[in-house]
């Protein structure tokens, strides 16, 4: 059988070098992934104006997380070099979610699309885009790699988003439960990346038809390092 995901091995800053589908990434704390060969950032389900979104239906909580959120992509943008950006969907949390953005995010947010490639793929919650820069589309196919938004078991190789990804570990008596990148043979899902997204066990019952679990590997995002987790430790709740 093809081995497509090969161990993922410690990085002294923190992130993982990853080889999935032939392809070498980064995994970096942020929760996104370096494509060096293509100088490309991948990042999903941002959820940009997340709290705004709360604010319509009287959940007042404090609107910074876009702004959060930019700015870590602004740094990673800054620390890998990366030449281009692809948002794998759920950039905004609503439909309405550009109409909210702020002076100051929007023209933060406008600085990044037109200062490098930016390809944004259309996600379920995702207004039209194409108003803050960048190119939108369903999906793109780059090295044999394809990049979409909801994990699909149709597609061969393919890095997605969508289901936030967590896992629930328990090592020596102790538990943590944290955002983590999970690959079998054929599919890569990552954490979302927004500040304030939430996330789902990786041994619930959605990631069965898209996840091997007899193939699956796990990388959790500690606070300063991501770490290669052995299914044995998983908790499923």
């Amino acid at each position: 059988m093809n081995q497509v995901v090969k161990q993922m091995d410690p990085v002294q800053s923190g992130g993982f070098e990853m080889t999935f589908a032939g392809a070498e990434f980064k995994a970096l704390l942020s929760g996104a992934l370096y494509w060096p060969d293509h100088q490309t950032l991948l990042v999903a389900d941002l959820h940009l104006e997340k709290m705004s979104s709360f604010a319509k239906s009287r959940q007042f909580l404090p609107p910074y997380d876009t702004k959060a959120t930019i700015q870590r992509l602004t740094n990673d943008i800054a620390v890998t070099g990366a030449q281009r950006v692809i948002a794998l969907g759920d950039s905004f949390h609503r439909d309405e979610g550009t109409t909210t953005l702020s002076d100051e995010d929007a023209s933060a947010l406008a600085t990044l699309t037109q200062s490098i490639d930016w390809i944004w793929i259309a996600g379920n919650h995702d207004p039209s885009t194409h108003e803050l820069g960048g190119n939108c589309c369903e999906s793109v196919a780059l090295d044999g790699l394809t990049l979409s938004h909801e994990p699909d078991a149709k597609i061969a190789n393919q890095i997605a988003g969508h289901l936030h990804p967590a896992a629930h570990v328990r090592i020596n008596g102790r538990s943590i439960r944290r955002a983590c990148f999970v690959a079998d043979e054929t599919r890569l899902i990552m954490p979302a990346y927004g500040v304030s997204t939430g996330s789902l066990n990786i041994l619930n019952a959605a990631f069965q038809p898209v996840i091997d679990r007899s193939k699956m590997m796990i990388a959790v995002i500690g606070r300063e390092q991501i770490y290669p987790v052995a299914k044995r430790h998983l908790i499923g709740r």
